[in-house]
């Protein structure tokens, strides 16, 4: 693998790691912050925890505007700034609204990265190694949910307000990244889209000196480059990438994962743990989630995007049913985190590895920041709606029942992956475009 590209694409995939830690890093205190502003369960998932959320919503359905227009580049440089006012911000606040307005920010750093990150990868990576160098990002993502949940641990006894280092201490990272990413360079690609060919070609010539400038326009002639301006991603000929876009992040979310991972420490406290114990196991799930999402990656260029897409619903489909059964029929102890390790790890290998790398894949050039932002927004609607109606689920029907629909859900998707979703493997971005453009 070209060392410059992979250089390069591990500073672009340290937004995934800002993601991670960002989501995450509210478990380990929202139990605390429910109490000392006194919120109710609804008031407390839709505004204290809702608001991140609903920012990372907006920050996905915006993110492909500068994405497009001022670069995949640019727009990595203003989510570390998000992340850092976020972080900063959060840990002064002293009401549920300022602290909702940071963490609102932090948001929409989540939701724009998940669109230009992914869409800067794969626009650099080679073919043959799109899958793995794309799903940095993924990696990167989980290893930072793995550093919130040993943060908030090692940080759990700072006294009342431990909370505030719990929050604050991501603007350590979020700094380095965004002096980091300062030093990456411009998209090939997108500087082509721009006609900005002279600078297109001296990028070529510093990352990767083995594909030619006139190569490269070839390979996107071939694709979309013709495609006009004026075209968008809900016409009728992207049909096609748009469902399939639409309905992996639909099936990533009705899996229940992040909804299991804002409130992990209160899911094992639920099913009889006491209150460190949780956060140990909470420990537990991101080192799981960490191993088996690089198995993911490892693989994901090997067996292909489908493979493990049935690995992972088989698992989750296995693993949600115990989850459910457990609840409902009262098994207590080390029964629950056992089963929830296992769709963890089921969701690493699975949709963890492949949401990010399949949707950066499906549109063509002169629309993948659109497309990214679509995929992403669907994503981000759907986990700013579950995560906020859990407290409420929780206390009115019970977890069992709630972690049973996600069950069924999974069926649908082992349904879509065997029936819909193509093969993208070793597939040039151009060539795919081509294939799926126009497809009914």
């Amino acid at each position: 693998m070209n060392s410059k590209i992979l250089r390069v694409s591990m500073i672009a995939a340290l937004a995934g790691f800002l993601f991670g830690f960002d989501t995450v890093v509210i478990s380990g205190a929202e139990k605390k912050l429910q109490l000392l502003w006194n919120s109710s369960d609804a008031f407390h998932g839709t505004v204290v925890i809702g608001m991140a959320l609903w920012g990372t919503v907006v920050g996905a359905i915006l993110g492909g505007i500068p994405t497009n227009k001022i670069g995949r580049k640019n727009t990595l440089i203003w989510i570390g700034v998000l992340y850092s006012v976020s972080a900063i911000g959060s840990a002064m606040a002293n009401d549920p609204i300022t602290f909702s307005v940071a963490r609102f920010i932090g948001g929409l750093g989540v939701g724009a990265s998940t669109v230009a990150a992914p869409a800067y990868i794969s626009e650099i990576a080679p073919a043959k190694d799109r899958g793995r160098l794309v799903g940095f990002y993924q990696f990167m993502l989980v290893f930072g949910i793995l550093m919130a949940f040993v943060s908030n641990y090692l940080l759990s006894d700072m006294g009342e307000n431990d909370w505030r280092w719990m929050v604050g201490v991501e603007a350590i990272p979020a700094i380095i990244y965004t002096l980091f990413v300062l030093t990456v360079p411009k998209s090939p690609r997108w500087l082509l889209t721009k006609n900005r060919t002279a600078e297109a070609e001296t990028v070529l010539a510093t990352l990767n000196p083995e594909l030619t400038i006139e190569s490269l326009q070839a390979d996107m002639d071939l694709g979309e480059r013709e495609g006009s301006s004026s075209e968008n991603i809900f016409m009728k000929k992207y049909r096609f990438p748009l469902t399939l876009a639409f309905l992996i992040a639909f099936f990533n979310q009705f899996s229940g994962i992040n909804a299991f991972l804002y409130y992990a420490p209160r899911i094992f406290e639920a099913a009889g743990l006491g209150e460190s114990t949780a956060l140990l196991s909470s420990i537990g799930i991101g080192i799981t989630n960490l191993v088996f999402t690089f198995l993911g990656i490892f693989l994901i260029d090997r067996l292909g995007r489908k493979q493990l897409m049935y690995m992972g619903s088989v698992g989750y489909i296995v693993s949600l049913s115990l989850v459910a059964a457990a609840f409902m029929l009262g098994w207590k102890g080390m029964a629950v985190p056992i089963f929830l390790f296992l769709f963890i790890a089921s969701h690493a290998i699975g949709q963890g590895a492949v949401i990010w790398v399949f949707i950066s894949e499906v549109f063509p050039n002169h629309l993948r920041g659109s497309g990214q932002a679509f995929g992403s927004s669907t994503h981000w609607v759907l986990a700013a709606i579950i995560p906020s109606l859990v407290p409420v689920l929780f206390g009115s029907i019970g977890p069992g029942p709630v972690f049973a629909f996600f069950a069924l859900m999974m069926v649908l998707q082992l349904l879509f992956v065997r029936f819909m979703m193509p093969e993208t493997k070793g597939v040039s971005l151009e060539t795919l475009s081509k294939k799926l453009s126009g497809k009914r």
